[in-house]
Order: C-alpha cells, then sequence, then structure tokens
C-alpha cells in the first residue's frame, strides 16, 4: 500500500509542476485565485447564511489542457477538495453540488482564467407534473 501512496504522490507533484511550468504560475496562485472568486461572488443572506456560487469553471491554454488529459490527472477534483475546504472554514453554504471543469480555451493571458456560476441542483422528478 505504501508504493501505491507514493505513485500518487509523484503524479500530483508532476500534475503541480506541470501547471506550473505551463501557466507560469505556481499551483498555490491557481488556488488562491479560486478562493478569490468564490469569496468575490458569495451572497450574505442573513448572519448566518452565505450563499456561493457552485460551478467552477478554470479555462487553460489547449497545450496544457491536452498534457493534463494524456496524463489522466485528477486537477478538478484536486481544486473541487480545496474549495470545499475553503468553504468549510468560512461556513459558505453552495447553491447546489460543487463541481469544479477544467476546460480549454484562448485565454487571453496565455495562462488561465477562473469563472464561476451558480447553478442550483433540480432532480429529474421534479419537473414531472403529477395528477391524482
Amino acid at each position: 500500500m505504501g508504493l501505491l501512496k507514493q505513485m500518487e504522490q509523484v503524479v500530483e507533484e508532476y500534475e503541480s509542476a506541470l501547471i506550473a511550468k505551463v501557466t507560469g504560475n505556481d499551483p498555490v496562485e491557481l488556488c488562491d485565485d479560486l478562493r478569490r472568486e468564490c469569496d468575490d461572488h458569495a451572497i450574505v443572506c442573513n448572519q448566518h447564511r452565505v450563499l456561493v456560487p457552485n460551478e467552477y469553471t478554470v479555462e487553460l491554454a489547449p497545450e496544457v489542457h491536452d498534457e493534463l488529459a494524456a496524463r489522466g490527472g485528477q486537477v478538478g477534483q484536486r481544486l473541487t477538495d480545496v474549495l470545499a475546504q475553503h468553504a468549510a472554514k468560512r461556513d459558505y453554504e453552495w447553491a447546489g453540488p460543487l463541481t469544479v471543469h477544467i476546460t480549454a480555451a484562448d485565454v487571453p493571458n496565455g495562462r488561465y482564467r477562473v469563472t464561476s456560476t451558480a447553478s442550483t441542483h433540480i432532480p429529474a422528478g421534479a419537473l414531472t407534473s403529477r395528477t391524482t
């Protein structure tokens, strides 16, 4: 089991190094930008409830995205975990299920772009009308 954990750590370090190399940033900066996106779009409903967006998109340059995809990286899940921990520390409430999507795009700065939206989760059966 120790060998598997070591291999996982090597893959995570490689992904972090790849993101840093291509984006010209430390992966910590990307995580900080995700947290800032969350904080900047927080809506205070009352003193005990702060609602934040639940869908985040990280747009990477196509070559970075392709390299991460080829390596089978779990970057989206790792970034989701970062946001979940951030929200837990601040007692934020998600607008729906939390997701982070990693996509390829022509980003103007050649690095990355982070955007967010609040999208509620509506169960499939909720929109069907019931007659009795």
